[in-house]
């Protein structure tokens, strides 16, 4: 039987196919809307600025130093938010001739919006308001010193086994808006939600790239080429007994 190396390759194209789908679908899958989870970060201490006594009551009010959960149930309460976008700000370069050409001088982001289920004692809302209030007392209106008002907020995304596949941390966040919540008698089965709009410096990437899986492309030539390389090797004893 004559080496048939065009009806090998064939065969190997079939089973590359069936083995990146196998693969692609046992491992991976596809990334859902739904899993996902959220962490808030708020100022839990004083940096030596004068404002002792309002962390303090942001502490006890949150629950932070009882250890109640407060924090990590808010995150839990998130029913939705984005992930962050980042947009390269362009500027004309006008040293060259002929047409012009935009150069990148730098990062810009928007902010971020959240939705959260208010428990029965508004502690959600009480919660956004008294984050506030350590960067703008509305009592005694002070402003508040920087670094005593700013945390960080992760959004992670999660597979269908609620591990962390992907993960971005907002960077000196603080909930800049708190939107209006309306109140009527008609709304019987309506939940109370918050609605508030996140302020940060930049994200950052928090997931390790020796981490994640490899992309489809790159499983796509792996996959290729040990399939290639396999029926190479297979075919070779019998190509060197013709020669």
């Amino acid at each position: 039987m004559a080496f048939n190396l065009g009806r090998r390759l064939e065969g190997t194209a079939y089973g590359v196919l069936n083995e990146i789908l196998s693969g692609y679908r046992s491992q991976d899958g596809f990334a859902r809307a739904n899993r996902y989870e959220v962490m808030l970060h708020a100022p839990t201490g004083e940096k030596g600025t004068g404002k002792a006594d309002l962390q303090n009551i942001f502490s006890q009010i949150m629950g932070i130093a009882r250890g109640d959960g407060t924090v990590r149930k808010t995150g839990l309460r998130c029913e939705s938010i984005s992930f962050p976008g980042r947009n390269l700000d362009t500027s004309p370069d006008t040293n060259i001739y002929g047409p012009t050409r935009e150069i990148v001088n730098g990062f810009s982001f928007a902010e971020i919006s959240a939705t959260f289920v208010c428990s029965s004692d508004m502690r959600e809302k009480l919660f956004f308001e008294t984050w506030q209030r350590l960067a703008f007392d509305p009592q005694s209106w002070a402003l508040g010193y920087y670094d005593d008002y700013v945390g960080s907020v992760d959004i992670h995304q999660l597979d269908e086994n609620d591990n962390k596949r992907y993960g971005v941390q907002l960077v000196e966040a603080f909930p800049k808006n708190i939107e209006a919540q309306s109140l009527g008698y008609g709304q019987n089965d309506t939940l109370h939600k918050i609605n508030v709009s996140f302020s940060y410096r930049y994200w950052k990437n928090l997931t390790d790239e020796a981490d994640l899986p490899k992309s489809l492309q790159e499983r796509i030539a792996g996959v290729l080429v040990d399939s290639v390389e396999r029926n190479v090797r297979a075919a070779i004893p019998k190509v060197l007994s013709r020669l």
